[in-house]
């Protein structure tokens, strides 16, 4: 009997040592994960919240951005885009500070004055969007930002004029239009660009096009 119960107390000796055992083990795994997994959010420098894009920022192509009128709150942002020039819709004069930011930069504006419109009241010039269009497909002026007053028509016009010269069919065309414009799209604006002739300018080059076919 003394042998048996010496066996026994073995027993529960060795089990309990093993339960240390397994619970050291656990503890360990759970400290290890304690320290792997950091749920805490990453500290975001001061330059880095003073990015903020303009409305409507996209990037278009290799070198190609679009957007609406950025303002002063976006110049730090425009910065890291190293731009070249801007394609500026609009008939009205770029604001002061605008145009210091231009200079102090260097990036040269171009301005197609297109007047804004309502339906039915519609007058898209198609020879300004001609000219314009030579100017984006210029690699010299690259990076360049294209921009009107929100970023929507007369710039989706412009935008989906070069996806025609890029092959693309009309049907992405307008889906890219209407991302855009969202409720303010326009069926003159999409019938501008179905209609388009886009032949005069097929010689130019478009080797920045990572769309090109």
């Amino acid at each position: 009997m003394k042998d048996d119960t010496a066996t026994t107390t073995e027993l529960i000796q060795n089990q309990h040592q093993k339960g240390n055992q397994e619970m050291c083990r656990a503890t360990e795994v759970v400290s290890t994960v304690d320290r792997v997994v950091d749920m805490s959010s990453p500290v975001m420098s001061q330059d880095e919240l003073n990015l903020i894009p303009p409305l409507n920022f996209a990037m278009v192509d290799n070198g190609i951005f679009r957007s609406g009128f950025p303002d002063s709150a976006n110049f730090s942002f425009l910065q890291t885009l190293r731009l070249r020039s801007i394609i500026y819709l609009c008939p009205e004069p770029y604001s002061e500070a605008n145009n210091e930011f231009l200079k102090s930069n260097g990036i040269k504006l171009f301005q197609f004055g297109i007047e804004g419109y309502k339906e039915p009241f519609v007058n898209i010039p198609q020879d300004t969007i001609r000219e314009a269009l030579k100017t984006l497909l210029d690699v010299r002026n690259h990076p360049v930002l294209i921009h009107c007053k929100r970023g929507k028509h007369r710039t989706g016009c412009l935008v989906g004029c070069l996806r025609k010269l890029q092959r693309l069919c009309l049907s992405s065309i307008f889906d890219e239009y209407q991302r855009f414009a969202a409720a303010k799209a326009r069926v003159s604006d999409q019938r501008f660009m179905e209609l388009f002739d886009v032949s005069s300018l097929k010689h130019l080059p478009m080797s920045f096009s990572c769309l090109k076919r």
